[in-house]
């Protein structure tokens, strides 16, 4: 593991101390909070996978219902009998903070038109029953339908939150902590060495300093 550029001081092995402990501390930090995403990402994913299947469901039963109207009215009159709905929907959105997240909340705006009393944007003297019971099940599924595109996107948000989180743990366990503490134990070499430079300097005066008040007795 290479070691930063630094110069071998003690102020340097002071500062890279406390970078080291910050750096510690914030991986731990980063790590419970992967954990803590992945959890509720998983959780996440499967209520997606049950919702998602309730909605194909209903959707496939709501065909097969236009299916039966199709067959059973001509395809002029099933179009002219859906081509003008009573009701407007938008979507409002708003986030919500999961774990740094913000994940989006979903729900409709209704506008109903002058009869606010029906969903059926026709009469019924020339309708069939299959009709209305596909307008009635694809009306019901509108919710469930808004709910799954709120959770993919919150899953798709949480994994690209757990993706950045990943790298950050990992740039912190595989290269800063390693250089840091690679670096402090060069620093302390460094001084070592040089304090026993210093030491044996020191003892080779000394023996100079003997000597020569040995010579001048």
């Amino acid at each position: 593991m290479a070691r930063l550029n630094v110069n071998p001081t003690r102020m340097e092995l002071s500062n890279l101390k406390k970078r080291l402990v910050t750096a510690v501390r914030g991986h731990k930090l980063l790590k419970d909070k992967q954990d803590e995403l992945m959890r509720r990402f998983i959780d996440l994913v499967k209520y997606n996978d049950e919702l998602r299947k309730d909605v194909e469901k209903e959707l496939g039963s709501s065909l097969k219902e236009f299916l039966m109207a199709r067959a059973v009215m001509s395809s002029e009159l099933l179009e002219e009998a859906i081509m003008y709905p009573k009701e407007k929907i938008g979507v409002e959105v708003t986030n919500r903070n999961i774990m740094s997240v913000n994940v989006p909340v979903m729900s409709f705006r209704r506008q109903m038109g002058e009869d606010k009393g029906s969903i059926y944007p026709y009469g019924f003297a020339s309708t069939s029953g299959e009709l209305d019971s596909a307008i009635d099940k694809l009306y019901g599924i509108l919710p469930k339908l808004l709910e799954l595109a709120e959770v993919e996107k919150s899953s798709q948000l949480m994994a690209d939150e757990i993706e950045k989180t990943r790298r950050r743990v990992n740039a912190l366990e595989y290269a800063t902590i390693p250089q840091l503490r690679e670096t402090i134990r060069y620093i302390k070499m460094k001084l070592d060495e040089d304090e026993r430079g210093n030491i044996t300097r020191l003892m080779k005066v000394k023996s100079l300093m003997i000597e020569q008040q040995n010579q001048l007795q």
